[in-house]
């Protein structure tokens, strides 16, 4: 007795809208993601288009994250535009989140403390949204943030206390 399995079906053909759709896919995949540009669409301008893009994403992160960008200085867009092409967006705060703790080590201190008030408020979670802390220390170029039950205060050693 031998077994014949069944031909396989094959996929009913899309329809215009679901062709549109695809297209469609594959051109933002293509703007945000480094694809390659569907048929039909000059590589070169699509490449213009996702760098504006990265362009605008870096200004919202710098309204999100202002002592981060000035930081930075006129190199901010490129700095962060480089981070970002291969990351997708999590939405203006989370982004400059990610940035900032990627250059943890290379942060001038106003965007160190700008990076330690919000990791003293928030507990960074790479695969979903932060949650809020109820307790946190968090080191300051100087000193010291202290956060308990929403507020924060820094304190720094007077000069008189440092070791010498």
């Amino acid at each position: 007795m031998t077994v014949t399995t069944p031909d396989p079906v094959p996929d009913p053909p899309l329809t215009a809208r679901e062709e549109l759709a695809a297209a469609q896919e594959r051109l933002v995949r293509a703007l945000v993601a480094g694809d390659e540009p569907p048929p039909g669409f000059d590589p070169a301008r699509i490449a213009v288009a996702a760098r504006a893009l990265l362009n605008k994403r870096a200004g919202e992160v710098a309204r999100a994250w202002p002592r981060l960008a000035a930081a930075h200085g006129a190199r901010w867009p490129a700095a962060f535009a480089d981070w970002a092409a291969g990351t997708p967006s999590r939405g203006a705060w989370l982004d400059g989140w990610g940035f900032a703790r990627s250059r943890r080590a290379h942060l001038p201190p106003a965007a160190a403390a700008e990076l330690a008030g919000c990791e003293a408020h928030w507990s960074y979670r790479p695969d979903g949204p932060p949650r809020r802390r109820r307790v946190a220390v968090g080191r300051l170029p100087g000193g010291v943030i202290v956060q308990v039950l929403g507020r924060a205060v820094v304190v720094r050693p007077r000069r008189s206390q440092l070791p010498r």
